[in-house]
């Protein structure tokens, strides 16, 4: 009970720490992509989960990196993912008009390069804190599967907020379309994570999803 009680607590914990943190940072400050998503979300958002598993003497195994269900977590990842990529796509061309504008495969802010090292390197940061922590902690603290797929679902669709009010300053109405977008993405995450039990999954959807919106920006 001690074990699961603490599980709760740390997910808890993690989560608001990185909201507090991040959303502040949001608000208040702004600087190129490359520097957000490089550099500053992997020390705000893995640095505690690093801290989290030294006091729980937890190997990364307990994040779902491993190779548990590797070609299942590799088949269903690409293949919803390719699904989620469309969806991604057609709503940011219905959004946007046209389709985007891709450079070539060099690396700047217009390229499909760019585009996908800045999917990797995010969804690698997101899902491994979500998915991989808050989610599997979340399991073992409730004891309950489905509650900690919604409550990770809720947190993750909170946690982008900010960036949304204050980062695109997009209207209410915008708020709650791209929230709910959100909401089916972290849903569609934690499943396939909770059936995998492999952060691979989750990680190869959020690149698909989040690529084509990057192009559009």
């Amino acid at each position: 009970m001690k074990n699961s009680a603490q599980s709760f607590k740390n997910a808890v914990k993690l989560y608001v720490l990185i909201l507090l943190v991040w959303g502040f940072y949001r608000a208040l400050f702004k600087l190129p992509e490359t520097i957000e998503e490089l550099i500053l979300k992997p020390i705000i958002w893995l640095g505690p989960v690093l801290y989290f598993l030294s006091q729980e003497k937890s190997m990364i195994s307990s994040l779902g990196w491993t190779t548990k269900n590797l070609f299942q977590s590799l088949y269903l990842g690409i293949g919803l993912g390719m699904v989620f990529g469309v969806i991604a796509y057609i709503t940011n061309v219905a959004k946007y008009g046209g389709t985007a504008t891709l450079s070539g495969f060099g690396f700047d802010d217009k390229s499909l390069l760019f585009a996908l090292g800045i999917s990797f390197i995010t969804s690698v940061s997101e899902e491994t804190v979500f998915r991989g922590y808050i989610q599997s902690r979340l399991t073992t603290g409730l004891k309950d599967a489905t509650l900690a797929i919604a409550l990770t679902t809720l947190g993750w669709v909170i946690i982008h907020l900010p960036i949304l009010i204050f980062g695109y300053q997009l209207s209410p109405a915008d708020i709650i379309g791209r929230s709910l977008l959100t909401a089916a993405f972290g849903f569609g995450a934690s499943i396939l994570f909770a059936r995998t039990q492999n952060i691979l999954a989750p990680i190869l959807l959020s690149i698909f999803w989040s690529w084509p919106i990057l192009l559009f920006r």
